[in-house]
């Protein structure tokens, strides 16, 4: 049997939620499949690794209460297998097939896993994963491998709960590949400083899960031992389905200003998508929060007709025990950087440029100035220094 919908929604996180919204407002009526691998209507993804860990309570974390007031039909736990572009329908895993006048991607990012998947380890995607981690936490002693935002932000959660936590990475200091060297040295020493043990340049090369704990044996032949390991090592964008449908790909679904695909009727948002940011003259590929919103909610607006544009660089942000960043743009810790402190590596800006031009602002614990970062991204500069008290300082 084959049903109809005006608007598809393939996936059912941030992205997708943000598009009914779009839509909603430029369409009150017309029909919305969504269609989600989860088991769960969507819900907000960061609380999972930062404010459900301090106090933040579930029910906060969806994206909207009423699917029927908004007129959106909910299919959780369905697989789409298969997208026919030229007969504007999607294939299920069931049999069943749905035709649409626009559909939106919004597939999301897979975590990458440790190689040979050792039982044991836990990896942090999805509510599921956030409820099985907090069982764990009954547990004293984690491991949390990977220095990223993840890895980052699960060390500081779990710290805070009081458990012992080990983290093991492979490069030289946490969040290595953002901040500048001095900065992350600075964030590894903080953290050690709060009681958590980091192993910097060290891999896992095995994991043995006995008696209730995992036992990993690392690079250097440290064995140790926890009641729970939680892996943060990046995500995978999931393409499979564009790139089986003959839509342009280039490590993400690549979209224009109006959030459309090569095929005009499909539409993309979220951790796939590649978006311009015109400030950059370039495309980049954001998997953070406010992009999934911002961006899914202007390609459901365009869906439903409305012609908008996005061209703001996306914000993304992180807490860090009782530090935190906002930040926009590129932020590559290989391009020059100029820090501007009011107190060294606890409250300041710091600049990161590239070709002459300013490339991304990164606001530590300065708050409210991402309006005044954006305005400058891609702004020329001769050297780094020249941009000193451009964003406040507060």
């Amino acid at each position: 049997m084959m049903y109809a919908f005006r608007y598809i929604l393939v996936g059912g996180g941030m992205a997708a939620a943000a598009a009914v919204e779009g839509i909603r407002r430029h369409d009150p009526h017309g029909s919305i499949g969504l269609f989600s691998q989860d088991r769960y209507p969507p819900y907000s993804r960061p609380p999972l690794s930062k404010g459900l860990w301090r106090g933040k309570r579930l029910e906060t974390i969806w994206r909207y209460k009423d699917p029927v007031a908004l007129g959106v039909t909910e299919y959780l736990n369905a697989t789409v297998t298969a997208i026919a572009p030229q007969e504007h329908r999607i294939h299920l895993a069931d049999g069943r097939s749905f035709t649409y006048d626009r559909l939106l991607l919004a597939t999301g990012a897979d975590p990458r896993h440790l190689p040979g998947d050792p039982a044991g380890v836990q990896y942090l995607r999805g509510l599921d994963d956030y409820l099985n981690l907090f069982r764990l936490a009954r547990g004293k002693r984690f491991a949390v491998i990977g220095g990223g935002f993840i890895g980052a932000e699960m060390a500081s959660a779990l710290r805070d709960q009081g458990k012992d936590v080990h983290m093991v990475f492979p490069e030289s200091a946490i969040l290595e590949s953002i901040l500048p060297a001095d900065l992350a040295r600075a964030v590894s020493g903080y953290y050690q400083d709060k009681g958590i043990h980091v192993s910097a340049g060290l891999g896992v090369q095995e994991a043995r899960t006995a008696d209730g704990q995992v036992s990993l044996r690392l690079s250097n032949g440290e064995e140790l031992a926890v009641d729970a390991v939680v892996a943060g090592l990046g995500v995978l964008p999931r393409t499979e389905l564009a790139e089986a449908a003959g839509l342009y790909v280039q490590d993400g679904v690549v979209v224009d200003r109006f959030g459309r695909t090569s095929d005009q009727d499909i539409y993309a948002a979220g951790d796939i998508a590649r978006i311009p940011v015109p400030a950059l003259g370039t495309t980049l590929r954001v998997e953070h929060e406010d992009n999934a919103v911002s961006r899914g909610r202007v390609a459901g607006a365009n869906m439903a007709g409305a012609g908008e544009e996005a061209v703001d660089a996306p914000l993304f942000y992180s807490d860090l025990f009782d530090l935190g960043f906002e930040a926009v743009g590129v932020l590559d810790s290989r391009l020059e950087t100029y820090a501007d402190w009011a107190e060294p590596y606890r409250r300041g800006v710091v600049y990161y440029v590239g070709e002459g031009r300013l490339q991304g602002v990164l606001n530590w614990n300065v708050w409210d100035q991402v309006p005044a970062a954006r305005s400058l991204l891609g702004s020329a500069c001769a050297t780094p220094a020249e941009l000193k008290g451009k964003v406040p300082l507060g």
